[in-house]
């Protein structure tokens, strides 16, 4: 079958650069991604392949020059973005992924979704008071959620934030921790710091964690609070026990927002312990007002080479059972 041609005529000259690339690295990852041969005369392109691959590659343009028009600026890695999310799903509103932005702070700017389920996860916590995020590492629940909570602070509309994480590893028990708390919990709680340090100045976090307006916790820390004008986040919640996620969960308090991510295929619980994130997925998904986001390895969103990796591992899974 002999492939079709279509000539492409780009409107936007100041475009050009962001959607092809340094060195043309944007084309050449479309041809490899849609395998179609694409060349290029000043705001002229040619693209030569399939009518279906070459239909896909036209649209994915004109989406591109709808965001730019639509006063939404193409930041770096977006147009890569862009790419591998139309090559996964060609049939997605880049536009509507784009346009929804998370204000953090004058350092980081606005952080958008990379991905529909990323979307749908941001809007779910805009609207319910208790959102589960639920799928594999490298999605960005915990980034997103820790970014929605410094949002909601910086804005005014919770007094404070509150992370949480079991720590499992350091030997934690419902209402008991051994040992010296910092230097046993610390570690666990990295990547929080890590999140809050990316959307702020270090000075800024250090200042509202020293007036209290940033707490970061151990889980076995909430019993017996009720949490008010706050924005609360249980990370790694596969590793709660079902005492542990039902005592956290009727933490909620007045103008409070609740958000718990996990990955249940990486529980660290003993043997004979059941996960309060997968018995809570089957008994609170009905609940008005409670909403459940699911990621999969198609969301990842850090170096390709982790989708993959993800995905042999969870084939040898299923090759063991």
């Amino acid at each position: 079958m002999k492939p079709d041609i279509r000539e492409i005529i780009l409107e936007n000259n100041a475009l050009i650069p962001e959607l092809f690339g340094s060195q043309d690295l944007n084309l050449k990852l479309i041809e490899k991604k849609f395998n179609v041969r694409i060349t290029t005369r000043e705001n002229e392109l040619k693209i030569k392949g399939d009518p279906k691959n070459i239909e896909i590659v036209d649209s994915l343009f004109s989406q591109l020059e709808k965001l730019h028009e639509a006063h939404l600026p193409l930041e770096n890695g977006d147009v890569k973005f862009a790419i591998r999310l139309i090559a996964e799903d060609n049939k997605a509103d880049l536009k509507s992924i784009f346009s929804e932005r998370i204000a953090v702070s004058p350092k980081k700017g606005y952080i958008t979704p990379r991905g529909p389920a990323q979307h749908e996860f941001i809007q779910a916590i805009r609207k319910d008071d208790i959102v589960l995020s639920i799928g594999p590492a490298g999605t960005g629940k915990t980034y997103l959620a820790v970014a929605m909570a410094v949002e909601g602070l910086l804005q005014k509309k919770f007094k404070k934030i509150v992370l949480v994480r079991p720590a499992v590893e350091a030997g934690e028990k419902l209402g008991y921790l051994p040992g010296d708390i910092a230097e046993k919990i610390n570690p666990y709680l990295m990547p929080l710091y890590d999140a809050l340090n990316d959307m702020m100045e270090t000075n800024h976090v250090r200042h509202l964690m020293d007036d209290g307006a940033i707490e970061i916790a151990p889980l076995a820390y909430m019993r017996g609070r009720t949490l008010s004008d706050s924005f609360i986040i249980l990370d790694e919640a596969q590793n709660a026990t079902r005492e542990q996620m039902k005592m956290f969960l009727t933490r909620l308090g007045f103008r409070s927002k609740m958000v718990v991510t996990g990955d249940i295929t990486q529980i660290d619980l003993p043997k004979h312990s059941d996960s309060g994130l997968i018995h809570v997925k089957n008994l609170l998904n009905k609940v008005q007002g409670i909403s459940f986001i699911y990621y999969s390895i198609k969301d990842v969103v850090r170096h390709e080479l982790v989708k993959k990796i993800i995905t042999a591992y969870n084939q040898a899974d299923s090759d063991q059972e």
